[in-house]
């Protein structure tokens, strides 16, 4: 039996029992469930997981699991996207106060004025960082002299060891320039994912610093150091991270295997062959005979 209470033994009140998913299942493989099966799993109509056929009243047909996924995130993702605005208006209304105020001897929350201070600071925060950073970017058309920093920055990082994430917004997979970076970057050190919701830029590095926007329009960057709101910071981030599309994914999703196999076939073909970019791998292969280049071929 289906329950919705929080007492012992229930399931969460947004979840599914074991009844419903059991249901859902079948219905999924047989197209339709018999509307008097439902009583024993009414968390199904509740998520509106399933609904009539208006054909057989005796029925219920399911929605795709797709559909239902983007349809049941959409408030998630509104959610997260007003608590990114929130922190924002917060950061307008109270940055200006904070000159008023002598800085601690030690703080964790500074300001950096300039694009050259903040580019020098974002150099040698990747020259420092062990293990993994994180970044957002809007837009998706970065200008060919951040790409370059960007890049460079990005080799740091990767000889020191770290690896990297980036989420943009769908448009940057139209980009020529920015394909052109993901090139000297191999697959093995660097995931793109990209998504339509508009984003706040935000990097962070070894989950330890962030820098963010001090203020919409001006040259100003936010240093938090603070580990709470780092730690906020890196939740909110990964939260949109497993809402967000990979880069990379209609190759392996036509082939039927995981984007981190792809990459790994793509990373040992490229090593195997010397190739120093995807476009090169593939002339590489098209030349050695292992894949045939077919007129009018994708």
């Amino acid at each position: 039996m289906c329950v919705t209470s929080n007492t012992a033994g229930a399931h969460a009140v947004d979840g599914l029992c074991e009844s419903a998913t059991a249901l859902y299942a079948t219905a999924l493989r047989e197209g339709r469930v018999a509307r008097s099966d439902l009583v024993a799993a009414p968390c199904l109509v509740r998520r509106a997981l399933v609904h009539p056929d208006p054909n057989d009243d005796r029925w219920m047909l399911p929605l795709p699991a797709p559909a239902a996924l983007t349809r049941l995130l959409i408030p998630f993702a509104r959610e997260v996207s007003d608590h990114l605005s929130d922190a924002a208006a917060l950061l307008d209304t109270l940055l200006p106060f904070a000159s008023l105020a002598p800085p601690p001897s030690d703080p964790t929350i500074t300001v950096i004025h300039g694009n050259d201070r903040i580019m020098d600071s974002l150099r040698e925060a990747s020259r420092a960082a062990r293990s993994e950073v994180l970044t957002a970017q809007p837009g998706g058309n970065r200008m060919v002299t951040n790409l370059r920093a960007g890049l460079e920055n990005a080799q740091a990082v990767i000889e020191a060891g770290g690896r990297l994430r980036h989420l943009y917004q769908h448009p940057v997979r139209y980009s020529r320039r920015f394909a052109a970076y993901l090139d000297h970057l191999g697959p093995e050190h660097l995931e793109v994912r990209t998504m339509e919701q508009a984003i706040d830029r935000l990097i962070v590095f070894d989950r330890e610093t962030a820098y963010l926007p001090a203020a919409p329009g001006t040259e100003s960057a936010l240093v938090i150091r603070h580990p709470a709101l780092v730690r906020y910071l890196v939740h909110t981030y990964e939260v949109l991270w497993a809402r967000a599309t990979p880069y990379d994914d209609p190759l392996p999703r036509r082939m039927g295997i995981s984007v981190r196999t792809c990459r790994s076939h793509i990373a040992r073909l490229t090593q195997t062959l010397g190739a120093t970019s995807r476009t090169h791998l593939g002339a590489l292969l098209v030349g050695s005979g292992i894949v045939e280049d077919e007129p009018g071929g994708v």
